[in-house]
Order: C-alpha cells, then sequence, then structure tokens
C-alpha cells in the first residue's frame, strides 16, 4: 500500500499534473486579487474629490450670505450716476482698481465713488463761494477770491483720490504688520500636509485677531481658489488687492508651484525671512529718523522753557541785589 502511494507520488506524470494544477491556480489568484482587493487609492481620490466639493459649497454659502463683502449701492446714487453717465468721464481702471486696494468691492463702491468725485467739487466750490462773496470775511479783490473758489474746487476734485490714497495705505500698513506672521503660520500649515486652501482658512482664522484686513483678503483667496477655473487668477488678485510686494513674491512662488510642482515649504521658509527681515529694517529706520524729527520740537518748545528755567533764578538774583 505504501509502495504504491510512493510509487504514484514519484511518478513524473504526477508531478508535472500537480506542478501544472498549482501554476494554473497562481495565474487564477494573479488575475483575480486585483479586484477582490479594496481600491485605497481610488477610495482616497474620492474622498479629496469629495472634501473639495464641499469646500465649494462652504465657501459659496458665505458669498451669498447677508454678510457679504461687496456693498450694494444706494439708489439716489446709483440714479445720479446712470442719470449723468459718470462712468464714462469719471471712471477709470485706475480708480477702480484703488477702490480694490482700499478695500471698497463691489457696484456699490464704484457707483459711491463716483457719485463723490461729481459731488465733492460742487459742494467745496459752493462753501467757499459763500464764505468769500456773501459772507464777505476775506477782504481781497475780487479775482483773489475768485482764484481761491477754484483753489476750492481743485481740492475737491481731489479729495476722494486723497481719501483713497490714505486708507490704502493705512490698509497696507495693517497687513505688512501682520503678513509675516501670516507666512510662519501658513508654513507650519503647509508642512503639516495641508493643502494652500485649507491653509489659507486656517490662517485667516488666526490672523484675525491680529489683522482684520489680511484675515479678510485670504477668506476671498480661499473663496476664488474654490471659484476660479484657473488657480493662477486667485493668486494674481490676491497680489492686485494689497498691492505689496512681499504678497506679491508669495504669489508667485505658489504659481510657480502649481505650474512646475516646485516645494511651496522652502519658498515659503525663505519669504517669512525675508518678509520679518524688511519689517524689522521698516522699525529701524523709524526710529533712525525719529532724531531729525525731534529736532523742531526741541528747538521750538523745550530749549525756550529750559532757558527760563535756568535764567530767571539769575535775573531775580540780579534785580534783587541792584
Amino acid at each position: 500500500m505504501s509502495g504504491s502511494i510512493i510509487e504514484t507520488l514519484v511518478d513524473p506524470k504526477i508531478g508535472a499534473m500537480v506542478l501544472t494544477g498549482i501554476a494554473a491556480a497562481a495565474t487564477v489568484f494573479t488575475l483575480v486579487q486585483p479586484f477582490m482587493e479594496p481600491d485605497k487609492l481610488g477610495r482616497r481620490m474620492k474622498l479629496v474629490s469629495d472634501e473639495r466639493e464641499l469646500l465649494r459649497q462652504r465657501e459659496r454659502e458665505k458669498l451669498t450670505s447677508k454678510s457679504s463683502l461687496r456693498s450694494e449701492p444706494k439708489a439716489y446714487m446709483k440714479r445720479i450716476v446712470d442719470r449723468f453717465r459718470l462712468n464714462a468721464w469719471l471712471g477709470t481702471d485706475t480708480a477702480k482698481a484703488k477702490l480694490v486696494m482700499a478695500g471698497y468691492r463691489g457696484q456699490g463702491a464704484e457707483t459711491g465713488f463716483l457719485f463723490f468725485r461729481l459731488v465733492s467739487p460742487a459742494v467745496a466750490a459752493v462753501l467757499a463761494a459763500f464764505y468769500l462773496f456773501v459772507l464777505g470775511v476775506l477782504d481781497q479783490p475780487f479775482m483773489v477770491r475768485f482764484g481761491l473758489v477754484i483753489l476750492a474746487l481743485f481740492i475737491g476734485i481731489k479729495l476722494p483720490e486723497l481719501y483713497l490714497s490714505n486708507r490704502t495705505a493705512k490698509r497696507q500698513a495693517e497687513i505688512k504688520r501682520a503678513w509675516p506672521d501670516a507666512l510662519d503660520l501658513t508654513l507650519i500649515c503647509v508642512e503639516s500636509g495641508m493643502a494652500v486652501e485649507n491653509a489659507f482658512r486656517r490662517v485667516g482664522i488666526e490672523i484675525a485677531t491680529q489683522s482684520v484686513v489680511l484675515a479678510e483678503e485670504l477668506a476671498l483667496t480661499v473663496a476664488e481658489l474654490s471659484f476660479l477655473p484657473d488657480r493662477r487668477m486667485a493668486y494674481e488678485n490676491l497680489a492686485t488687492r494689497t498691492g505689496l510686494e512681499t504678497v506679491k513674491s508669495i504669489t508667485t512662488a505658489l504659481i510657480q508651484a502649481e505650474r512646475y510642482g516646485t516645494p511651496v515649504g522652502q519658498a515659503l521658509r525663505v519669504l517669512s525671512q525675508e518678509s520679518r527681515d524688511q519689517r524689522l529694517n521698516d522699525a529701524e529706520k523709524k526710529a533712525a529718523a525719529l532724531p531729525p524729527k525731534l529736532t523742531v520740537p526741541m528747538i521750538l518748545f523745550f530749549l525756550p522753557v529750559l532757558f527760563v528755567v535756568i535764567l530767571t533764578p539769575a535775573i531775580i538774583q540780579i534785580f534783587h541785589y541792584n
């Protein structure tokens, strides 16, 4: 019995049949195994796609909510702007860019700017004429008073632009103060594995206590990254809205990372250090400019008082002995 089993096992035909069966089973297993295993990569890609859709939906809800950053035009302003067609002869592309940099967005901001560009010169000229000709406060020849009215008219024309320039400067100064800290937070988020959208959203939440303006700009950038077909446009819009070279350098690095696949973390680290050095240099410049600025106040206010304090006792003694 055992001999027949051994003969069967050592039979070359039986061995060939067994090896053929094993090879066939291995082939079938190799072909079927990919279909039996779960598609981890596909599942992860689906999760990423679902997360992006949720992000788009959340940003869409934010933009369509009542707390929208865009202002609606006033009815009377819109009627005057449309009736006199101010957009054709007072509206310029540079004015629109200045409005965006000053933080005014939407049709309401543009309508209000055009309205005040029309009203402020007229109001200034009327007030100056009433003050000079009706009240007669300034006793000067007619041509001098007329020239002052023209000067008031010119000031009224430039007043809205001066207001926008002042507001833009304040806004840019606030962004420059908070930008290095925002870059550090962005670097931490990116190196921890976050996408740029999630990093900007998180940084916007954290930086809001320091700079509401920068948090607002980052929120707009996140929304544009979710809506615009080209992400490059969102980064360029951020640089245009702020008008700062430091922000433009970051957006350029992000655009290059999107196009060529360059590492974002290293670029953010270098640019963050440069931003901090720039902020330190600005502080040193302000400190170095203090002595010349204090010279005139010291001469006008401190030195006379010092002379009075020093010389008064001597003068009193001189008159006392005389």
